[in-house]
């Protein structure tokens, strides 16, 4: 399996962000790590390695970047607008600088698959939504998608709030996201098991289910817990889906 090891300066962070390349060929999949984790992180849990049989057939390679979470939502001493003000900046970090750099790589022509675990389905869902022309296809697994489960209370700032899915949906009215939501793919996975939050699941389903946004909302057994143990078996399961539909 090719394998490359990647760093970017990122002017928009004033730092340098590193990224994995797993795979030769194929649709390339932006992978948001868990909380806090780095690049490495989805190598390092199995992850590549539950989906191998992807990669090494040149149906899909993946991209993992670091996280930037402890310097935004994870960041607990910040107010809950700082820490917006900081996951912002990860925004054009990934927009404006890692996505045009995976676009030259691979010579893509097309939409990018994202996805991530726990707090990485978070941004997975959220870039998708955000940027649907980018993302057509969307898989998170376990995610959160309400900010007042890290921030807290968040009153009315307006920062926070368009970076809560569950919170602006409700309002959105521009037919523009709503003509690509529908053209694209959301699959939102939990378990009910140990450790899940299941109602942030059900949240995002309400609202997909008001704005008429189709999704696949596939809710595992009492057993499967918010595990890497689980997300082993999830995301090669949705892989074999997509492939099935020609969508890899």
């Amino acid at each position: 399996m090719y394998f490359e090891e990647c760093q970017l300066h990122s002017k928009v962070l004033g730092r340098s962000m590193n990224f994995n390349v797993y795979g030769h060929a194929g649709r390339p999949i932006l992978v948001f790590p868990a909380s806090g984790g780095s690049h490495n992180e989805y190598g390092d849990f199995g992850m590549i390695a539950a989906c191998r049989p992807w990669i090494d057939s040149g149906q899909v390679r993946f991209f993992t970047p670091d996280s930037f979470d402890n310097e935004a939502f994870e960041a607990n001493e910040k107010s809950p607008h700082d820490r917006a003000l900081a996951h912002m900046a990860y925004e054009r970090f990934i927009v404006e600088e890692l996505v045009p750099l995976i676009y030259d790589k691979t010579q893509w022509a097309g939409g990018l698959i994202t996805t991530g675990c726990s707090m990485g389905a978070y941004h997975a869902m959220y870039f998708g939504l955000k940027f649907p022309e980018i993302f057509d296809t969307v898989i998170s697994l376990s995610g959160l998608y309400d900010l007042r489960f890290v921030v807290g209370d968040y009153g009315d700032d307006e920062l926070v709030y368009y970076n809560s899915p569950t919170d602006y949906l409700w309002n959105l009215a521009d037919p523009w996201f709503f003509e690509k939501y529908r053209q694209n793919t959301y699959i939102i996975c939990t378990g009910l098991g140990p450790w899940e939050e299941v109602d942030e699941t059900r949240k995002l389903e309400a609202v997909f289910n008001a704005k008429q946004i189709p999704g696949w909302f596939d809710y595992w057994g009492a057993d499967v817990s918010h595990d890497w143990v689980w997300w082993k078996k999830q995301m090669p399961y949705y892989l074999s889906k997509l492939s099935e539909t020609g969508q890899i």
